[in-house]
């Protein structure tokens, strides 16, 4: 069974790369590498366009441009030290699953880049899925410890959908 992620397509270009499937594929994958047990957990996604998520950056990190990707955690899991792998969640049951957050990812900055990097677009937004998701689980990439686990893991887990290292 597949992790529950509930996508809103704010924006139909998301529609032309089917998001939902997408998601679903990338979240499965990433709580699996993660020993998470996928149907235990639930995910909202937002396909939106970078109007959007300049809103939400400058309403929530007060930076007011367009980003790729913005994940809002539902609880904050980050380790107290660089380096460490956060405590992960226990998973709820398929009826109930535990909530891990709130992504949002915008089309314009996803294309731009995805074509700037010579990349297919849906292995970029899966790449930006997954390193969303490792957010959720209280991973980050502000130390170079926790850039390095965390890239790792995007890594790892991008391999098993045949997508190459995006680093």
């Amino acid at each position: 069974m597949e992790p529950l992620v509930d996508t809103v397509i704010e924006d139909p270009r998301w529609e032309g790369i089917d998001l939902p499937a997408l998601a679903s594929r990338a979240a499965g994958a990433t709580l699996a590498a993660l020993s998470l047990e996928p149907e235990g957990f639930g995910i909202v996604l937002m396909g939106c366009d970078d109007a959007r998520i300049a809103e939400l950056n400058g309403a929530f990190r007060q930076k007011g441009q367009p980003t790729n990707v913005l994940s809002f955690p539902a609880e904050d899991r980050a380790p107290e030290e660089p380096g460490l792998a956060p405590e992960l969640p226990e998973p709820g049951d398929p009826d109930d699953p535990e909530e891990l957050g709130d992504i949002a990812i915008a089309w314009e900055t996803c294309a731009r880049e995805a074509a700037e990097q010579e990349k297919a677009m849906q292995d970029h937004v899966t790449h930006l899925i997954v390193h969303g998701i490792l957010h959720l689980l209280g991973y980050d990439h502000i130390e170079d410890a926790d850039a390095e686990l965390m890239e790792a893991i995007e890594t790892r887990v991008l391999a098993t959908l045949g997508i190459a290292d995006p680093y």
